[in-house]
C-alpha cells in the first residue's frame, strides 16, 4: 500500500521560483457563478451574478493560489448574505478586491461583478407591466494607494438609421412632387407620417468610475435611463399593438447613428450627474446589430469627466482619451 502524502508537509508549489522570471499582468479566475444579495432602490434582492478576480504576479512567484480566490469570494459574499445590510455591486467588488489583494499578497487586485436583474415597467400606451432584464456591473481595483471602483449598466434599445431615412425621404419627395404636391404639402406629410428606414437592436453600456475619495452613491436606475434615452426608442418584452406602433413611430422620429447614441450618453451623464468630480471616469459604448448588413457597428468614448467637459465646452478634439485600465491604475 502506498503511503499517504501529508498535506501539512506538502511544499507550497505556487510560492516557488518560476523557470522564467517575468511578472504577469493578471492571473485569476473567471466565470465564477454566485447568487449575491445587492441593495438597490432601498430594498435588498438576490441576483444571479458572474465574477472575475485577478491579481498581478511578481517575477519571483510561480503561481497564484487559485483556491484563495474562491475562498475570498465565498467569505465576502457570506458577509453580505448573512450580514445586517446588503452592499451595492461596486461595494461588494471593492470588498472582494481588497480581501483578494491581502490574501494573495499582491500589489494589485481586480474584481468585476456582472449581475442580471429584472425591472418592471409599463408599456408606453397600454400600460401593461413588462419584465425587462438588465445587467449591473461593479468593478474594483485595489492597490497600495487605495481602491478605485466602477459602476456600470447595460441595456438594449432600438435605433433607426438616419442615412437610409434620408434616402427614402428623397425618393418619396420626388414621387410626391411628380404627383403634384408642392413643398409645403410635402413637409406637412413628412411631419405627420415618419419616413421609413431600417432599424437595429442596440446594446448600450455605460460605466462611471469613482476615485478613491468619492463617497457619493451613483444610482444604477439613473444610468439605465441615460442608456435607454440615448437610443431612438426603448424596447419592451411584451407589447400590445398600440405599444408596437408607438415604439416604431418614436424610433423613426428620433433616428440615430451608433455614434449619436454614445454622444447622447456622454451628454446625459454631464446633465444628470452634475456633482461628479472632474477626476471621475466615464466610458460609453454602443453596439448595433445591423439588419441590412451582416456586420455589427460599434462606437465608444472613454475619458475623464474633465476631458469630456472641456471638449464639449470648446468643441476642440481632445488629443488624450484616458482608458479604463489607465484610470483604474491611477495613470491618468
Amino acid at each position: 500500500m502506498q503511503p499517504t502524502t501529508s498535506l501539512v508537509n506538502s511544499p507550497d508549489v505556487q510560492a516557488q521560483q518560476p523557470t522564467v522570471h517575468v511578472s504577469l499582468s493578471r492571473v485569476g479566475v473567471t466565470n465564477v457563478e454566485k447568487v449575491i444579495r445587492i441593495s438597490r432602490d432601498g430594498r435588498e434582492e438576490l441576483y444571479w451574478a458572474k465574477l472575475e478576480c485577478f491579481v498581478d504576479l511578481g517575477p519571483q512567484q510561480k503561481g497564484a493560489h487559485m483556491s484563495r480566490f474562491e475562498e475570498t469570494v465565498n467569505d465576502a459574499i457570506g458577509e453580505v448574505i448573512l450580514g445586517s445590510s446588503a452592499f451595492r455591486a461596486e461595494q461588494l467588488a471593492t470588498r472582494i478586491a481588497e480581501l483578494v489583494r491581502e490574501r494573495q499578497d499582491a500589489k494589485r487586485a481586480e474584481v468585476t461583478i456582472a449581475a442580471r436583474y429584472p425591472e418592471h415597467k409599463p408599456a408606453p400606451v397600454s400600460g401593461i407591466q413588462t419584465q425587462e432584464l438588465y445587467t449591473l456591473f461593479g468593478t474594483a481595483v485595489a492597490t497600495e494607494s487605495g481602491t478605485r471602483r466602477l459602476i456600470g449598466v447595460a441595456a438594449q434599445g432600438m435605433t433607426a438609421c438616419p442615412c437610409a431615412q434620408q434616402l427614402v425621404a428623397g425618393a418619396a419627395r420626388e414621387r410626391l412632387t411628380a404627383d403634384g404636391f408642392d413643398d409645403d404639402q410635402i413637409e406637412r406629410i413628412f411631419e405627420h407620417v415618419p419616413v421609413a428606414t431600417h432599424n437595429q437592436r442596440g446594446l448600450g453600456t455605460l460605466h462611471i468610475g469613482c476615485p478613491e475619495d468619492y463617497d457619493n452613491d451613483i444610482d444604477a436606475a439613473q444610468l439605465l435611463a441615460i442608456v435607454e434615452d440615448s437610443m431612438s426608442s426603448e424596447i419592451y418584452e411584451m407589447m400590445k399593438r398600440s405599444d408596437e406602433g408607438a415604439v416604431v413611430e418614436k424610433a423613426h422620429r428620433r433616428p440615430r447613428f451608433v455614434e449619436d447614441c454614445v454622444r447622447e450618453m456622454i451628454k446625459g451623464v454631464l446633465d444628470t450627474l452634475p456633482d461628479l468630480a472632474p477626476g471621475a471616469f466615464v466610458s460609453a459604448r454602443q453596439e448595433n446589430l445591423e439588419t441590412i448588413h451582416q456586420h455589427n457597428v460599434v462606437a465608444e468614448r472613454f475619458g475623464l469627466l474633465s476631458e469630456l467637459q472641456h471638449e464639449l465646452d470648446s468643441g476642440e478634439h481632445a488629443a488624450h482619451h484616458t482608458s479604463t485600465r489607465a484610470w483604474l491604475d491611477g495613470l491618468e
